[in-house]
């Protein structure tokens, strides 16, 4: 159940990429809902995600390291 809800978290991000602000919102409602390990999975995801993305480099604050 868990890690189903890490792979709708993904979907959803990349499905509201095209915006920052509703990114941000998207990944602090992930960050909220996930245990430890699939934000530590999601952070790595994320830096992949991003790296063609310019725009969305600053998301990365909103997860912890």
């Amino acid at each position: 159940m868990a890690r189903a809800m890490l792979e709708y978290s993904k979907t959803v991000l990349k499905k509201v990429s095209f915006d920052a602000k509703l990114f941000i919102k998207e990944l602090q409602k992930a960050v909220s809902m996930l245990l430890p390990e699939e934000i530590e999975e999601l952070q790595l995801w994320l830096q992949q995600f991003i790296t063609d993305k310019p725009e969305l480099k600053q998301t990365l604050i909103y997860i912890k390291s």
